[in-house]
């Protein structure tokens, strides 16, 4: 009996527990089916939305002038800026809620008043509106406006809309829902469309241009590739992973190399075989990035046994992702790669015991002619005349062609600070 009581105490105990927990973690009117719940509960999750008293989100409420500049400040991390301007909106007055707010967004270039000197905090926003915002906020791109074309309603879009959404497209920050080859663009713009719009650009913060965004250090981690790393540093911000200059990197050769059958120009390609994570545990690198090096330079083999040397430079990260990062970075220590002392070592044994077995041959057969008693002498004298002639001729021949196996690892050395994205990155 005593048991049962401990176990019905013990399962109560856990209830009051974790109750909270669930109560928390599910908003009452977003299913786990609803279209954009991923999205709405990333939001919410990161406090750049929120849910109203009732653990409401209200999905399909349209989303005011004043709801998004929140948001978007909090996406931004700039919802605490210092403010350094007056107030010239004559419907917003210091003792609404959001005064602030609107007033950061005015400081920052975020979302506009109008030229009446309003701000309209309570006016809904359009679809266009949005996308000419995150249009604004994001770095500059060319982007042909064909991209439009896939959408039957783009001779819908406001003109001066038209480069904003090719834009945004291009980036794939925008909604295309309920139908993927519509855009809705004067149609306004509801919370849960905000939810993804918002939650895109979250994941690609590092398109932002730098006045609109709020970088904070928020760790200094360290690698741990190689204990020859000049530098094993990584700064990690709320927007990228930053892998200080003088890091070492372990790749592998995507496929085989043969320096005989390259030339210079010619771009190889190599792989990250695992995730990459700084001793702390961020995930810096994932696996199945790809990197892409340029060969600048290919020495060819040289008599006196001198190996061929090649000089790739490292031009691109590939992210799983699709992202193309541009770095610097060359092979350790001093850009070339070359064939290690035991492939010499190797020639030049096969050049020694090749030879040997000729000299003792020939020794052999001199030997044998005139007299069969002699061929001990021959071996004698042929064996190590052959190995002396085969050790010279080794050396004296030009080195080995640099060769690499698929899946063959080399250490590269990073010439500049490089930035991955922390949304790339995190699980």
């Amino acid at each position: 009996m005593k048991k049962i009581v401990a176990l019905v105490l013990t399962f109560c105990m856990l209830s009051i527990n974790t109750l909270p927990v669930f109560a928390n973690s599910s908003i009452k009117d977003v299913s786990a089916k609803y279209w954009a719940s991923r999205e709405i509960q990333n939001v919410v999750n990161s406090n750049i939305m929120a849910v109203d008293s009732s653990n409401k989100f209200n999905p399909e409420k349209s989303i005011t002038r004043v709801e998004f500049v929140q948001a978007l400040l909090k996406l931004l991390s700039n919802d605490n800026l210092n403010i350094k301007i007056g107030n010239e909106f004559t419907d917003i007055n210091v003792s609404d809620a959001f005064y602030g707010d609107v007033l950061r967004s005015q400081q920052l270039g975020l979302v506009y008043g109008y030229p009446d000197k309003t701000f309209k905090p309570y006016k809904t926003m359009l679809r266009s509106e949005v996308t000419s915002v995150i249009s604004h906020i994001t770095k500059d791109q060319y982007t042909d406006l064909s991209i439009l074309n896939q959408f039957n309603d783009k001779n819908e879009i406001p003109s001066w809309a038209v480069k904003a959404y090719a834009k945004t497209i291009n980036y794939g920050i925008y909604v295309n829902y309920p139908c993927e080859k519509t855009l809705e663009p004067n149609r306004e713009l509801t919370r849960a469309e905000a939810a993804v719009i918002l939650s895109k650009l979250k994941n690609k913060l590092h398109i932002v241009k730098s006045e609109y965004v709020n970088e904070k250090i928020l760790a200094v981690e360290h690698l741990n590739v190689s204990k020859k790393a000049p530098v094993n540093t990584v700064n990690v911000t709320n927007i990228r992973n930053i892998i200080c200059k003088n890091n070492l990197l372990e790749v592998e050769f995507s496929e085989r190399y043969w320096s005989k059958l390259s030339k210079t120009g010619e771009y190889v390609h190599f792989d990250v075989e695992q995730n990459i994570y700084t001793q702390e545990g961020t995930l810096v690198l994932p696996e199945g990035t790809k990197l892409i090096a340029e060969v600048t330079e290919i020495i060819p083999p040289k008599k006196f046994n001198k190996n061929a040397r090649v000089k790739f430079n490292f031009r691109q990260i590939i992210l799983p992702s699709g992202q193309t990062i541009n770095i610097s970075a060359v092979p350790y220590k001093d850009g070339y790669l070359k064939e290690g002392p035991w492939m010499t070592t190797g020639k030049l044994a096969a050049w020694t015991l090749g030879l040997g077995i000729i000299g003792a041959g020939a020794g052999t057969g001199f030997a044998f002619i005139p007299a069969k008693a002699a061929i001990g002498t021959g071996l004698a004298i042929g064996i190590p005349v052959g190995c002396g002639v085969g050790l010279v001729t080794g050396l004296v021949t030009p080195g080995l062609h640099y060769r690499a196996k698929c899946g063959e690892n080399v250490l590269i050395l990073l010439n500049d600070d490089t930035s991955i994205p922390r949304c790339t990155c995190d699980k």
